[in-house]
């Protein structure tokens, strides 16, 4: 009688804690959850990706390819239970950052996860060291979970391959008077960075469609040239320095100079104003003066002599004979 007692209060406990305790699950903020149902998910009838913000950035021949359902998304909260039948996914859908030289499958590839190798159009070898910033988008969470068997690693694949082709076909942009090559060097790689930034960033907004992954950022922090090639870059740099320093100051140099001869101008042409006013203002007045008769011209000449002959010492006259 204990026996099968015993075995009815363990199967009541084996019951509760199967059915009961452990259907009892809750997410936590920064978690979004998808249940499945023998191994189903819980769908939104009539919705897909394509019916969200994220199949804006698929070309037309993607569209089908990528037209995952709209799955049922737990928020977070809780407790909520689920019967054993039922299975609870949870993402993190918090921003993660990762080194873009890092390889989740294999951690030796990349010299270690260093840096990322990629050959420019002149076929030079670089190394790249950078970051992306990415989360899990909570509206293709179908993509995340069941569309692919690793997501970060197909971001990541599709990542370096867009990275790689633009640093092979990059050229820097040169002025519309600058009759030169354009600039293929790993100076222009470097003097372009926030340009390549900007350039994945477009290149990989349809990774949310395709993966369920959104790249929030695309961090470049350095294009390093081979050791054997660093040397003479920096020479290169140091006289392309140089040069611009020697240009500066020139440039300075002709600047001051132009200005000091406008103000010397200016000062002169103030100066020959000034003597020629005087002279101006007294022939106009001679003029008004002959107006108003010979003799009162003849008494403005006698009055001027008279004033003149009182701040002279000694007068030479000349005496007709």
């Amino acid at each position: 009688m204990a026996f099968l007692f015993g075995c009815g209060a363990g199967f009541v406990v084996w019951f509760l804690y199967n059915y009961l305790w452990s259907g009892i699950y809750t997410v936590d903020q920064n978690e979004r959850a998808v249940k499945t149902v023998f191994g189903r998910a819980q769908r939104i009838e009539g919705k897909t990706t394509l019916s969200t913000a994220n199949a804006i950035n698929l070309v037309e021949e993607e569209r089908e390819r990528y037209a995952y359902p709209q799955v049922v998304v737990i928020p977070p909260g809780g407790p909520y239970f689920k019967f054993p039948w039922e299975e609870i996914h949870k993402v993190n859908i918090a921003t993660q950052t990762l080194n873009m030289a890092h390889d989740p499958e294999d951690p030796m590839a990349n010299h270690g996860g260093d840096y990322l190798e990629a050959v420019t159009k002149d076929q030079l070898n670089t190394a790249l060291n950078g970051q992306i910033r990415y989360r899990v988008n909570d509206q293709n969470l179908y993509a995340f979970l069941f569309g692919v068997k690793n997501p970060v690693v197909h971001v990541m694949a599709y990542f370096i391959s867009v990275l790689r082709e633009r640093i092979a076909n990059f050229e820097a942009k040169k002025a519309e008077d600058d009759k030169t090559t354009a600039g293929i060097s790993i100076n222009d790689l470097r003097k372009n960075l926030h340009e390549i930034n900007e350039h994945m960033m477009l290149e990989c907004t349809q990774s949310a469609a395709r993966y369920g992954i959104t790249l929030e950022a695309s961090l470049i922090t350095s294009i390093d040239p081979p050791d054997e090639v660093e040397g003479a870059l920096a020479a290169i740099n140091t006289a392309h320095n140089e040069v611009s320093s020697e240009i500066s100051l020139a440039e300075a140099s002709a600047d001051q100079k132009i200005v000091q001869s406008r103000r010397a101008t200016e000062i002169e042409t103030l100066r020959a104003k000034s003597e020629v006013e005087p002279l101006k203002s007294t022939a106009l007045q001679l003029s008004v003066l002959k107006k108003n008769g010979p003799d009162v011209l003849r008494a403005y000449v006698r009055n001027v002599k008279l004033a003149l002959y009182s701040k002279v010492k000694q007068v030479i006259m000349e005496v007709e004979k």
